[in-house]
This record gives C-alpha cells, structure tokens and sequence, in this order.
C-alpha cells in the first residue's frame, strides 16, 4: 500500500514522521469535506452554503419572498438631506428597525437547518489519528540506559445510510415547512413595521395640528379674558365673569403645553420606529390631507376570503401544521430499521511490530427491538404537537375573520366621521364669533362665550383625529386584508 511508502523510519527516529503522518491523513480529509481545522485557522471567509440554502429566504430583512413585492432601498444612516415623507419613513423603517432584522435572521437560521436535513443524505467521512510515545529503562548491566518509542495509528471511515423508511424524507420535508413558516413570519413582521411606521407618522403631523388648534384655543380664550376685563372696569360685568374668563385663559395654556409634550412624544416615538435614537432630530415632509373616498366599500364576504389566502400570519401557521405533521412522520420511522454502508482503512505502525493496514467494507442492517417504549411516546408527543399547532391555525383563521371585520367598519366609520367633524368645525366657527360678538357689545354672557370656544376648540381637536386617524384606518385594513406594502402606506391613493 502506499501508506507504507516513504514514511518508513527506524523505529527509534521514525515515530515522530509516522505521527505526522497520520495528522496528515486528517488534514487531507478534513479538506476534502470542507472542515479541515488547518482551513478553519487560515481563513475568515463566511460559511460556505454548498445547498445553497440562503435562497430559501429574502436577500435583505427588509425584503420580503412573497411574488410581487418590490424590494425597498435602504435609506443611509447619515443624518436626512432633506424633509423625510411618508415614503422615506417606511423604508428607514423596514431598513433599520431591529424587529425586521431579527426575523430575517430567524428565517436564516430555519434555512440552516435544511441544509442540516440534506447532509443525511450524504456519506460520512471520518478520520482518525493518534499518537503516542513511550519511554522504557532496564535495571541490568547489559541493556542499561533509557529507550525512546513513538507509536503511530490512522484511519479512515465511510457510512452512508441507504434506508431508513422515510426519516430523512420527513426531517426535510420538517425543515422544509419551517423555514416557509419563518419567511411568512418575516413578513407579518415587515407588514407590522410598516403600519407602526404609518401610525407614528400621522400620530406626529395629528399633535402638532393639535398644538396649533390649542394656539387658537387659548388666543381665543385670551381675547375673552380682555373684553371681560374690559367690561369689569366699564362697570357693566361681574367679578365673576372675569374669574371665569381668567380660568379659561389658564386652562387654555394648560391644553396648549400638554399638546406641545406629546407633539414631542410623537417625534421620539417615531424616530424609534425608523431605528433611530428617540432624541435624534429628523426634518418630515406633511402629508397631503384629502377628503376620504369610500373606494374600500365591497362584498365583506369576499374581502375575509381574500385575507385568508393573503394573510402571512395564517400562512405561517399552515406550514407549522405542515412541519407538525412531516414530526410524525419523522418519530415513526425512527422505529423503524435502518439500511447502511460502511468502509474503512486503518494504518498501525508500532515499535514492537512492523506497520500494516486493514481494509472493510460492510452493510449494516439495524433492527430495533426495544427502545423502552421511546419511539412510541416520541410518536405521541409528536401527534399532540400537530394537534397543538391545528388548533392555533383555526384561532388564527378566525382571528382573520374578525380583523377584516373590524377594520372595514372602522374605516367606514372614520370616513364618515371626518365628513361630520368637518360641518362641526364651521358650525362651531360660526358659533364662537356670533356669541363672542354679542359678548363684547354687551347682550351675552361670558358663560356662553366661554361655552362657544370650549365647543369651538373640541370640534377643531375632533377633526384632527379624524382627518389623520383615517389615514391610519385605511392601513389598518390594508394589513388585515394581508396586503399592506411599502408602496400601499406611501401612497394614499392607492387602494389596499
């Protein structure tokens, strides 16, 4: 054998080549199947992926795998150039927001795994190597002195499994159907980010609007508190009515100083939601206001329907249901006998005997008899799991059914309130200046004045809310329905 060429030594110098040689036999195999621990230490490359496994999820954490999706552009982390609009603040959102990163890198390590699940199909290769060296002295006069030996052994080992009754079929199909359930998760995940992103920035432009309808409010309030003082020292109005007066002007500021707060809240909020640090100043671009459509309107029967072959969230836990079923499958021929190949060569070269292989090659059946009642208790636990995850696929499709339901009347409902906070806005306008008129030329009461702003103010806040809630409404049901994206939050006319 060529084992045996060059390498021979003498036994008392030649131990140290023959241990050489079988670190030798395990840094060629370990080469051969990509794991040599010399390859390791001499690079930094990434992993490789010879089952090209990085293809079963999206290319970024901000993509999504469904057909049709357009990936979106990561915004640069440098400080914007110019005013964000909603459009940026989505794609800073999916960008750099953790919880898109997070499931990316789930769905990565569920693709591992199927790579995991093919390398049964392939042979094993292993290698052995040892080395050992032995010091030996004589107390006689004839062979005094100390002797040096070094022992060498390696060898190589092949198996291959060649049945095994589907266990590896239903590890795959496992790993298969989990990977699916993570790349659905991933984009429940985005659809999430987007309508937080949605949500915060509508929240943001709703309480500066706010700020400035409380503005109005306490100039108003102000403008009351004058004519009243103006009339207390006419002698034409009560101390009353100027302490009432007064204490509306205070409540007024009050109102104006906790909107400015939470219009900074809003900032910080939104800032979050793009990845960013709550105090990080950020330029926004505000948005168009139109008046609501009602474009959204159909059959509700059929819209549940379509969330339901659009929803990924249902989608992820079919393939859970899936992945539960290929389990039984898998615990079931665990039990079952396994068919397989092996091969072997070994080298000894010792000091006491000259160096010698061995080669084998064999088929092993192995047949399990008694396992102490594992498999069968594996097979339970596995059939309880796929009802487990039977159930959570029924709670989700009916939860389906009750977000679409939601979300459409609650839209309906916010269109039609935005109409109506509209006509109360002029009603209240109106009001204010008629009852404020009469105030100050002397025929009405402060009471009523006071009244007429408080109205005034409340109808303007009403409005607001409405105006900007629909906006986030309109996403809400774009999400329900399973169809909320990047270009569906960014452009308002365009229908979910």
């Amino acid at each position: 054998m060529a084992l045996n060429g060059g390498f021979r030594r003498g036994r008392k110098h030649g131990g140290r080549a023959r241990a050489y040689r079988a670190l030798l036999i395990v840094g060629l195999v370990g080469g051969v199947v990509g794991t040599s621990p010399f390859a390791v230490a001499a690079t930094s490359r990434p992993a490789a992926d010879p089952f090209a496994t990085g293809d079963l999820t999206a290319s970024a954490p901000q993509q999504s795998r469904r057909a049709g999706d357009v990936a979106v552009p990561c915004s640069p982390d440098g400080e914007a150039t110019s005013p964000l609009s909603l459009a940026d603040v989505v794609s800073r959102a999916l960008c750099s927001n953790p919880q898109t990163r997070a499931a990316w890198s789930n769905a990565l390590a569920q693709a591992a795994q199927v790579g995991v699940a093919r390398s049964a199909y392939l042979p094993t290769i292993s290698a052995t190597a040892s080395l050992q060296q032995t010091r030996s002295s004589s107390a006689s006069a004839a062979s005094s002195g100390a002797r040096n030996a070094t022992d060498g052994a390696g060898g190589l080992g092949l198996g291959y499994m060649l049945y095994d009754f589907g266990a590896r079929d239903a590890g795959l199909e496992a790993a298969l159907q989990t990977v699916a359930s993570a790349n659905y998760a991933q984009d429940a995940t985005l659809q999430k980010v987007i309508l937080s992103a949605v949500q915060a920035y509508y929240q943001l432009f709703g309480s500066r609007a706010a700020v400035s309808a409380m503005e109005e409010a306490e100039r108003a309030a102000q403008e009351s508190l004058k004519a009243a003082t103006a009339r207390y020292d006419a002698g034409t109005a009560t101390p009353a009515d100027k302490l009432l007066a007064q204490t509306a002007y205070s409540q007024a500021m009050l109102n104006r100083i906790q909107a400015q707060g939470s219009a900074r809240g809003a900032a910080g909020v939104l800032a979050n939601v793009m990845g960013a640090d709550a105090d990080r100043p950020f330029q926004y671009r505000a948005p168009e206001i139109r008046a609501p459509d009602q474009a959204f309107e159909g059959d509700l029967g059929a819209l549940i329907a379509l969330a339901r072959e659009r929803r990924p969230d249902l989608a992820a836990t079919q393939a859970q249901v899936d992945a539960a079923a290929a389990g039984v499958r898998a615990a079931r021929a665990a039990g079952m006998p396994t068919i397989s190949v092996s091969a072997n060569i070994n080298y000894n070269d010792t000091s006491i005997a000259p160096a010698f292989n061995t080669q084998a090659v064999g088929i092993l059946v192995s047949i399990p008899l008694f396992t102490g009642f594992e498999t069968t208790y594996r097979v339970r636990a596995a059939q309880a799991q796929l009802g487990s995850q039977r159930a959570l696929r029924d709670s989700v499709n009916s939860q389906v059914a009750l977000d679409v339901w939601q979300s459409y009347y609650s839209l309906q409902t916010g269109t039609q309130a935005v109409r109506s906070a509209a006509d109360l806005v002029a009603s209240a306008e109106a009001s204010e200046r008629l009852v404020l008129g009469r105030y100050k030329a002397g025929v009405g009461t402060i009471l009523d004045t006071l009244t007429a702003q408080s109205s005034l103010a409340s109808a303007r806040l009403q409005s607001i809310q409405a105006q900007y809630g629909w906006y986030v409404l309109r996403a809400t049901l774009a999400q329900a329905l399973g169809q909320l994206d990047s270009a569906t939050a960014a452009s308002p006319d365009r229908q979910p």
